[in-house]
């Protein structure tokens, strides 16, 4: 099921849309469903036919169109709206039936339906992605150093405070930036450059307060990184899960899918960090590292080439569950009518409209369908992940080849 939503995700554009997928017209070959990912990003530009008319107004030399030969934003205002799928429908053959119906704007519900499941999947791989990332790193290091295993001078500890607030400071200014001087950067663009301006900043004073701790031979001290790193985590997770989510949302201006995923990310991060550092205090103790403390080897590269693979197999499985609840997430935004552009066709804007118009029962039904196939999939595929690595499973004789009531 997981392999069949992913297919669907990914060739959206393919199985539904008004474009062809292969026309030849006035003697030129086109394929516009691909040409189309190209002008989308400026690459390229359509010729002015097919800017003067729609795509099925156009007479083809030969023409291929997708199975589902409309768009999730096509609209049919005259006579095609609040269509149930099993009405008689005003449509010249049976392959432009809406087979599941339309909305009060005459848009077709399962190509809504298709190219929603790109938009769920996106929010619950790339957001959960983004959750695991933040959660790797803090819970590795608070995990792995502790209390008692990373030592910093005076300099070196200052030059993190400062990097904090310093680089705290320009990543606003630079969102701030975008969103006030009118410069109409993409949301995700600006995030990005922000947390790099931010890590940059750490960075470089960190180094500088490390070579002046050294040049002047200051002694270290232990940074207790564990206690700060979880007093952090408590401070967020403490925070009610819908306040915080409803506080991120008014931070991005413009609607985008793309602000959905940074919000998963931000939100989901700390289980991820706890989980981490569970497996960690876990995974240090081993002999396997003491040995490789012994050699000489560094303790960054001791966490990341020895001890995070080790302790990667438990977090898929919660990997799995973070997917299906950055579904739900995606769904929740969309239903309430934030986080996505008001156009834009996802499961949980269907939800929206059902809930508008109750005579409408597709507009509930197959959405709410699609999040459930969606979220139980990834649940059970995380209890079978669980399951294949529980280390207390009974010893079966027959697996190893031995038979029962043998003796070797």
């Amino acid at each position: 099921m997981i392999g069949l939503l992913v297919v669907v995700a990914v060739m959206a554009d393919f199985i539904a849309g008004s474009k062809p997928l292969y026309c030849q017209y006035d003697g030129q070959t086109y394929f516009p469903v691909i040409e189309s990912w190209f002008v989308s990003t400026g690459a390229s530009s359509w010729p002015e036919q097919f800017h003067r008319n729609t795509w099925h107004e156009l007479t083809y030399d030969k023409v291929i169109f997708p199975p589902i030969p409309y768009s999730p934003g096509d609209l049919h205002l005259l006579d095609r709206q609040h269509l149930s799928p099993f009405a008689s429908q005003p449509i010249s053959s049976w392959r432009y039936r809406h087979w599941l119906g339309t909305d009060h704007l005459g848009r077709d519900v399962l190509s809504g339906m298709i190219h929603g499941t790109r938009s769920a999947l996106l929010v619950g791989l790339l957001g959960t992605g983004i959750a695991l990332i933040i959660g790797l790193w803090l819970g590795g290091i608070a995990g792995y150093y502790g209390d008692d295993r990373l030592k910093a001078g005076p300099f070196s500890w200052s030059g993190n405070i400062c990097g904090a607030l310093l680089g705290g400071f320009y990543a606003q200014q630079i969102i701030h930036s975008n969103t006030g001087s009118g410069l109409n950067f993409p949301t995700w663009l600006a995030v990005f450059c922000a947390i790099l301006i931010f890590i940059l900043v750490v960075w470089c004073l960190n180094r500088m307060g490390r070579v002046v701790d050294k040049l002047f031979h200051i002694p270290t001290y232990h940074v207790p990184l564990d206690l700060m790193i979880m007093r952090v985590i408590e401070a967020v997770q403490s925070l009610p899960g819908l306040l915080l989510l409803l506080a991120l949302v008014p931070l991005f201006t413009q609607p985008s899918i793309w602000n959905v995923v940074l919000i998963v990310g931000l939100i989901r991060w700390p289980g991820f960090a706890r989980f981490v550092r569970g497996e960690l205090l876990k995974i240090r103790e081993m002999p396997y590292l003491e040995a490789a403390w012994l050699a000489g080897i560094p303790h960054p590269r001791v966490l990341w080439r020895h001890a995070m693979p080790n302790a990667l197999q438990p977090i898929l499985v919660i990997v799995a569950f973070g997917i299906s609840s950055g579904v739900l997430i995606e769904a929740f935004l969309s239903f309430l009518g934030l986080g996505v552009p008001a156009d834009d066709v996802t499961w949980g804007t269907l939800l929206n409209l059902a809930r508008k118009q109750f005579s409408d029962w597709w507009l509930a039904i197959f959405p709410g369908l699609g999040i459930f196939i969606t979220v139980t999939a990834f649940n059970l595929f995380g209890e079978a992940l669980q399951e294949s690595l529980d280390e207390r499973q009974p010893y079966l004789p027959e697996k190893s080849g031995i038979k029962k009531g043998t003796r070797g």
